[in-house]
C-alpha cells in the first residue's frame, strides 16, 4: 500500500469515527434518520426561539437542559428553534441538528413535543463532562398508530401523585399519547365524587387485603385498613401535567361489574340491597350494579363530575367480568328485560351499556369498553378494547367499530418476565418476555385489508393486585414498555438484537429518572 492510499484510508476511517462516535439511537425508531458529518456541542443554556403554538415543547426543553446542569460559560453559542410547519401531519415532526442550531418543525404542539422527546433522548445519552455533543442529523418522524396507550390500575393498590407524574414522564419519553387511569374497582373507589361522599368515606377503603397469591390456600389477610382516593384538585393536576406532555388521560369508571366498592357505599345500588364490604380479595364478584333507574341516575351524576375533570375524547366504562347471578334473581332486572323486549341478561348488559353510552355521548364524549361489551349487542358508537385474545377485536372491526388491541397474553405487564420466577417479585402468573411484546403486530393477519383502518392502536395494561409499591410497578413495566412503544410507533422496527442494544444504551436515562427497571434483556436465553 503506497503512502497516498494510507492517507486516504486514514482520512476515511477518521470520518467514520467522527460520524458514529456519538450515540444516535432513539426509542421508538424514527421513520427516517439521516446522520450527517459534524456535530453540535451544547455547553451552556442555548437560546430558545419558539412560535407561540409550540411553547409547551420549548418549556419542556428548557426544563430538560436545566436538569442536565451544563457547564454554562455564560455566553450563549447555540440556538434551538421550535418552528410551526402547517404542512406536517398532526403528530409529525422534523428534527434538524446542525453545528450552530437545532430546529424542530411541527404543525401542532403534540408534534413539537415528540420532536423534543427524540432530542431529549439524544441529549441524555450524549451528555458527558457537563457538555452535550450531538451528531448532526435530520429526523423525519410520525407514528404508525394513532392510539398508543398505557394503563395503570390504582383500584387494587394506589400510588402517590408524584409517582403518577413519573409514570406519565415514562410514557411521554416513548411517545405514548394515552394514559388509561383505572380509577374504580371492587377493592377501592379512587376518584373524589362530591355528590356521593360515601364513595370516598366507605368505598375508598377496605378493611383487609389478601396476603400472598390468590392460589395460596387457605387465604390469609393483612387486617390493616387500606385505601385512599385522588381529590379533584390532584386529578386536575395530573391531567394538566399529562396534557403538557402530549398525553390524554382516559378515566375508567367500571360498570356494571367490578362495582362492589360502590355498592358497599350505597347498598341500594345492588340487586339485593344488602350491605357488603369493599372486597379484600382479588377476582370477580357478583355484587354488580342493579339495572334500575336509580342506578342510572347515580351513574349519570358520576359522569357529570367526571367529564368536568377529563377534557379528552374518551371515558372507559369497563363492561367486563359482570356475573349475571344477581340479575337473574332480581325482580327489577327481570322487569327491565320484559319491558325492553330483551332476550336474556347478556342483552340486558348491552341495554345497560347502550343507555350509559347515550348519556356519555350527550356530554360530547365517546365510550371505550372491554370486549365483553360485544355480548348481547355492541353499543352504537363504542370503541372496543380486545383483551381476551384478538377475537373481540376482529368482531368489532368487522362491525366497523374502532378497536384498541390489548390481548392479555402479550400486552399484560403483570405477567412474569422470566421462566425461572425464583428471584422475581410476586406476579399474577403467565410469562411475557420483552421479545414477545416486541414481535407483536396489532393488526391480525386474518383481518381483511379494507378493515385495517379500524385497528387504531394497542395498549399495555398494568393490573396491580400484586404490586404494592411503585417500585414494583416500575420493575414490571420497564423496559417492556420500550418494546410496546416500537410496536405502536415504528413503521420499520429494527431487528430484536439491534433493539436490545438500543435499550441498554437508554438505561442511563432510566437511572437519571430513578426508575427501578428490570434487566432481563441481559439474561435472555
Amino acid at each position: 500500500m503506497n503512502t497516498l492510499k494510507i492517507i486516504v484510508f486514514f482520512i476515511f476511517f477518521s470520518h467514520i469515527n467522527t460520524l458514529f462516535s456519538q450515540k444516535n439511537n432513539i426509542i421508538p425508531t424514527p421513520v427516517e434518520q439521516t446522520i450527517k458529518s459534524g456535530y453540535m456541542e451544547i455547553e451552556n443554556s442555548p437560546e430558545i426561539i419558539a412560535d407561540f403554538e409550540l411553547n409547551s415543547a420549548a418549556t419542556l426543553f428548557k426544563d430538560a437542559v436545566k436538569k442536565l446542569e451544563l457547564a454554562n460559560d455564560k455566553q450563549t453559542k447555540n440556538r434551538i428553534i421550535f418552528s410551526l410547519n402547517k404542512k406536517l401531519k398532526y403528530e409529525e415532526y422534523i428534527l434538524k441538528i446542525n453545528s450552530d442550531k437545532i430546529t424542530i418543525e411541527a404543525s401542532t404542539k403534540t408534534g413539537a413535543i415528540y420532536g423534543f422527546q427524540s432530542l431529549n433522548q439524544l441529549m441524555n445519552i450524549n451528555f458527558k463532562n457537563e457538555v452535550i455533543k450531538l451528531q448532526n442529523q435530520v429526523i423525519k418522524d410520525s407514528p404508525k398508530f394513532k392510539y398508543r396507550g398505557m394503563h395503570l390500575d390504582v383500584g387494587r393498590h394506589m400510588y402517590p401523585v408524584d409517582f403518577i407524574k413519573k409514570y406519565i414522564d415514562g410514557l411521554a419519553m416513548l411517545k405514548f399519547n394515552n394514559f388509561h387511569w383505572h380509577l374504580t374497582e371492587d377493592q377501592g373507589w379512587r376518584i373524589e365524587i362530591e355528590k356521593y361522599p360515601e364513595l370516598n368515606n366507605v368505598g375508598s377503603f377496605r378493611d383487609s387485603t389478601l396476603i400472598g397469591h390468590y392460589t395460596d390456600k387457605p387465604w390469609q389477610f393483612d387486617k390493616t385498613r387500606y385505601g385512599g382516593f385522588y381529590t379533584k384538585k390532584e386529578i386536575k393536576e395530573v391531567v394538566r401535567y399529562a396534557e403538557d406532555r402530549g398525553i390524554n388521560v382516559i378515566p375508567e369508571i367500571e360498570m356494571p361489574g367490578h362495582s362492589q366498592a360502590a355498592v358497599s357505599s350505597y347498598p341500594e345500588l345492588g340487586c339485593t340491597g344488602e350491605q357488603v364490604g369493599v372486597a379484600p380479595l382479588w377476582g370477580v364478584f357478583k355484587e354488580i350494579y342493579c339495572s334500575k333507574n336509580e342506578t342510572f341516575d347515580f351513574l349519570e351524576d358520576i359522569i357529570d363530575e367526571v367529564v368536568e375533570l377529563f377534557p379528552g375524547k374518551y371515558i372507559h366504562i369497563g363492561g367486563d367480568e359482570a356475573p349475571k347471578t344477581n340479575w337473574k334473581a332480581c325482580g327489577n332486572c327481570q322487569d327491565v328485560i320484559k319491558r325492553e323486549g330483551l332476550k336474556d341478561e347478556h342483552e340486558l348488559q348491552s341495554y345497560f351499556i347502550t343507555r350509559m353510552e347515550q348519556y356519555i355521548n350527550s356530554k360530547g364524549k365517546q365510550i371505550i369498553g372491554w370486549d365483553e361489551i360485544l355480548e348481547g349487542g355492541l353499543a352504537p358508537n363504542a370503541t372496543v378494547m380486545s383483551w381476551r385474545g384478538i377475537s373481540g377485536g376482529l368482531e368489532a372491526a368487522k362491525m366497523n367499530h374502532e378497536v384498541i388491541m390489548t390481548p392479555n397474553a402479550t400486552c399484560y405487564l403483570d405477567h412474569y418476565q422470566a421462566k425461572d420466577t425464583t428471584n422475581e417479585p410476586l406476579a399474577i402468573g403467565g410469562y411475557t418476555p420483552i421479545e414477545e411484546i416486541y414481535n407483536y403486530e396489532p393488526i391480525p393477519d386474518e383481518l381483511d385489508e379494507s378493515l385495517h383502518k379500524y385497528i387504531i392502536g394497542a395498549q399495555g395494561n398494568v393490573w396491580t393486585e400484586y404490586m404494592k409499591t411503585s417500585d414494583h410497578v416500575e420493575y414490571m413495566v420497564f423496559p417492556r414498555i420500550f418494546a410496546l412503544s416500537e410496536v405502536v410507533w415504528a413503521e420499520n422496527k429494527p431487528s430484536f438484537e439491534e433493539f436490545e442494544k438500543k435499550v441498554i444504551d437508554v438505561y442511563p436515562i432510566l437511572d437519571k429518572m430513578d426508575v427501578n427497571y428490570s434487566k432481563h434483556l441481559e439474561r435472555l436465553e
